[in-house]
């Protein structure tokens, strides 16, 4: 048996490590927490959840303000790893904090649904996307949007805002979402529009690179597209998915991307090559997210199922004959401690 032949067998038969059984309703949202010993989740059944991955067990009850049932649709973890904001199907936009348990504040958006909440990279701001085609940034410490003309709100032109993404510097906001079928990229500052970057279908999740030159998109067709930020070119595409790409996530050396799909699939793609690593993680359903652990060897992925999984992809990416892509660069690894 060749070694190419081996390999490949070996990355098929890769199952997922362990599962977090306990939401009722489908998981939308799954973040690693610092300690690499925690990943907190978030569900349509209106709660969050902190889980030992060691356990696989849930820690504590669940987190929920006031008993309330409306579903979380979006979720994200602060930069920092202390704070999480969560998006739910009546408006409301949390903001918890990890350790205590409690929510530090919240606030209402005008549109019943909020699809998507990002963290600007210095910890102070929120930007929302949300159903009725708009983004709105707040401001964490007072709970209270910004007061710019143009920036609250932005009126994306999209009829349904399905991500916002900050860019790794603070400078860009980046919109996706259903009609009109585009990328669109705002000044983060005044809200003025930059540029737009047309696509066939609708964009639904979005990840920058850290020196913001380059732009991931995942669509309803399935297809993710990498364009230059400063050109507006389509740079590559990378093809795999049979249905629309839910959630893309980049490991923070840019070179390991994670996609998640309504084809029932995670998959690995090598961003040196734009190829994909090994076979489609399969689920059950429907899968709604993933996030790296903080040194790449695993992927957690939210599911539709009701459950969220930990994947070991130090060994699919080990099998592969790639562990050079979960090389972290001095000045990164540096960097990610003064964040903490």
């Amino acid at each position: 048996m060749s070694s190419t032949v081996a390999r490949i067998k070996r990355v098929s038969t890769i199952k997922s490590q362990k599962m977090m059984r306990g939401h009722t309703k489908l998981v939308r949202g799954v973040a690693h927490l610092p300690d690499g010993q925690r990943i907190i989740t978030c569900s349509r059944d209106g709660s969050l959840r902190l889980w030992d991955l060691e356990s696989c067990t849930q820690l504590g009850e669940d987190l929920r303000d006031e008993g309330e049932e409306i579903g979380v649709w979006s979720m994200a973890l602060s930069p920092n790893g202390r704070t999480v904001a969560s998006g739910y199907l009546d408006g409301t936009v949390r903001l918890w904090d990890v350790e205590t348990r409690k929510v530090i504040t919240k606030w209402k958006e005008p549109s019943e649904d909020v699809n998507s909440v990002c963290w600007s990279p210095d910890n102070v701001q929120v930007v929302i996307g949300s159903a009725d085609g708009t983004a709105r940034v707040w401001d964490v410490e007072s709970g209270e949007p910004l007061i710019v003309q143009g920036l609250n709100p932005i009126q994306t032109g999209h009829e349904s805002v399905y991500v916002v993404s900050y860019s790794p510097k603070a400078t860009m906001i980046a919109t996706g979402g259903y009609n009109e079928d585009a990328i669109k990229i705002w000044d983060a500052k005044m809200g003025k529009l930059f540029s737009t970057i047309k696509h066939e279908y609708a964009v639904w999740s979005l990840a920058w690179t850290a020196d913001e030159n380059k732009l991931i998109s995942g669509s309803g067709n399935g297809l993710l597209r990498i364009f230059d930020t400063t050109t507006s070119l389509q740079i590559a595409v990378l093809d795999g998915h049979k249905q629309v790409v839910e959630a893309i996530t980049l490991f923070r050396n840019d070179r390991l991307l994670a996609s998640t799909s309504w084809d029932k699939t995670a998959r690995l793609w090598n961003l040196d090559t734009n190829l994909p690593i090994g076979l489609p993680l399969k689920h059950e359903n429907d899968v709604e997210h993933a996030a790296f652990s903080a040194d790449g060897t695993m992927l957690s992925t939210a599911c539709a199922d009701e459950n969220a999984y930990v994947w070991n992809i130090h060994s699919i990416i080990k099998a592969a004959g790639l562990e050079n892509l979960l090389f972290i660069p001095a000045q990164q690894s540096e960097l990610r401690r003064e964040m903490y």
